[in-house]
């Protein structure tokens, strides 16, 4: 079967839509990708592995809007045109796999020209995650834009069950969740060798996730080290320049993925704090936390999340509340407990042996794609 994914991010940052195309190329089907290179970094045409990446990068005129709401329009007309052409050339797709709702017009659009089926791979709400930073009119766009365009949609795939249930309150489609489990990197629990204790944060540098703050709460514990790394967005060069404060915090920048399973390894501690109030990311699962599980290594989450339920669901790390002191305390009751850091990493392993793994996950995108042809 020929695979089309449509991503409004770049291919080879995206952990998730990476191990899918891989997976679904690996069970013999053609996957080629066409990606939004909104910063002209990745070349036009390129083959990964046996996925074919095509980048769309921004025209003068997407260039001269000022924000990429005002941008999606004219990003969904030229992935349009660019998977005709693609289909009218040679790879005459049979299925479309939109990765989130800023892909799923060109979806439908593609589905109603040329009769065939489509995925939405929904990785979160949309609606919750533009409520930070968009106005309640365009959030409300959003979401009932959403609504609509799932009438069109041959299946849904999504990553949690907070968020099966809101797509089951608003679609009767078929309906799969396909965690962001990692692959397993070892059959035996390895425990860390660092020097010091070492924390780890890798991802989205945000207030939601208590970011700078966190920079300078950790900074001021002795005797740790904490190591950190994200894209180049959001609160970036905020935290960049603070960690520069400290002797103790390690500043990597942005990270090949690649290189993420042998950071964790060489940890101590993964951290993981999410604000309660946070709508979107309240309800999902970090990939911090499979690649903890992966790597045998403990967590520190936040109460009143659907992480911090896994976590105590698992006993694979401590739960503490939003706030300095609560981190401050968990973080020396791991370095100062040896005993218990390292059982809750083993029983994060465990964990992931016997089912929070891509290899798991994976079969369960296989059979969707076995069915819906």
């Amino acid at each position: 079967m020929k695979i089309l994914m449509l991503l409004s991010n770049p291919f080879i940052v995206d952990p998730r839509v990476y191990k899918e195309a891989m997976s679904l190329s690996k069970a013999g089907h053609e996957v080629t990708v066409i990606f939004w290179d909104r910063h002209a970094q990745y070349p036009t045409k390129d083959m990964v592995k046996e996925v074919q990446t095509l980048g769309i990068r921004n025209t003068r005129m997407m260039r001269f809007l000022p924000h990429d709401l005002l941008r999606n329009p004219l990003w969904w007309f030229k992935a349009f045109t660019k998977a005709i052409e693609l289909h009218k050339t040679g790879f005459r797709f049979d299925v479309i796999h939109c990765h989130d709702l800023d892909t799923l017009v060109t979806g439908v659009l593609l589905k109603k020209r040329l009769k065939i089926r489509l995925i939405y791979d929904a990785h979160e709400i949309f609606g919750n995650m533009i409520a930070r930073t968009m106005p309640q009119l365009v959030v409300r766009v959003a979401f009932q834009m959403e609504k609509l365009l799932l009438k069109n949609v041959d299946h849904i795939i999504t990553v949690v069950e907070p968020l099966q249930e809101y797509f089951r309150s608003i679609s009767n489609k078929p309906l799969t969740i396909i965690m962001n489990c990692k692959e397993l990197v070892t059959n035996e629990y390895i425990p860390p060798r660092t020097k010091e204790f070492t924390l780890l944060y890798i991802g989205v540098l945000h207030t939601s996730r208590m970011f700078p703050d966190l920079v300078d709460i950790i900074g001021k514990i002795k005797d740790i080290k904490f190591i950190i790394a994200g894209k180049n967005e959001n609160l970036f060069e905020e935290v960049k320049q603070r960690s520069k404060k400290y002797q103790n915090i390690q500043f990597l920048g942005t990270i090949p993925f690649t290189d993420v399973i042998p950071k964790t390894l060489a940890c101590n501690v993964v951290i993981c704090m999410i604000s309660p109030k946070d709508p979107n990311n309240s309800i999902g699962l970090a990939n911090k936390q499979f690649e903890a599980m992966v790597c045998g290594r403990p967590i520190i989450c936040t109460k009143n999340t659907y992480a911090g339920e896994l976590v105590e669901k698992l006993s694979c790390g401590l739960l503490v509340d939003y706030t300095d002191d609560s981190i401050t305390k968990a973080i020396i009751t791991l370095k100062d407990n040896p005993a218990l850091c390292e059982q809750l990493g083993k029983n994060a392993f465990d964990a992931a042996q016997g089912q929070y793994n891509w290899e798991h996950e994976e079969e369960k995108l296989i059979k969707i794609y076995d069915t819906i042809y």
